[in-house]
């Protein structure tokens, strides 16, 4: 039914990280399903430009990319059914399009329960789950 699970991660929201990711290896398991993390950062205002060592987007990329295999690495699932890739921009916009040009069949992700924060400005997993055009699969992470 899922033959490919793409999942947004947080890197630095491991407890959230873990759920995703134990649901989807189920899934995954399940469906005999490819899985591809995905991690989305800000850029760096451009402002901020001349206070950065030249080479600062390089070793960033290069630090993320080692923490995104790393996590990667937890899954247990054969090393060729799970991807990564590093994606910087709007969070929301770029997990919609790695979905569509990867070809996902679910994006499973984990949100914080909805606070007045939220309520306010919104979500990524709200936006993601109004606008994808597969299935999405929220699972819920602990109160902020």
């Amino acid at each position: 039914m899922y033959r490919k699970i793409l999942l947004p991660i947080d890197i630095t929201e491991r407890a959230m990280t873990d759920s995703t990711i134990a649901v989807a290896q189920g899934l995954a398991k399940a469906f005999d399903s490819d899985m591809r993390l995905v991690n989305v950062q800000s850029l760096l205002p451009i402002s901020f430009l001349d206070y950065v060592p030249e080479n600062f987007d390089l070793q960033v990329r290069q630090g993320l990319e080692k923490e995104i295999a790393a996590v990667a690495a937890r899954i247990d699932c054969a090393p060729e059914r799970v991807s990564t890739t590093l994606l910087f921009g709007p969070v929301y916009q770029k997990v919609l399009a790695e979905a569509e040009e990867w070809g996902a069949d679910l994006i499973v992700l984990c949100s914080h329960r909805p606070g007045m924060d939220r309520f306010l400005i919104g979500s990524n997993a709200t936006t993601i789950v109004n606008h994808a055009n597969c299935s999405v699969l929220v699972v819920r992470g602990a109160s902020p």
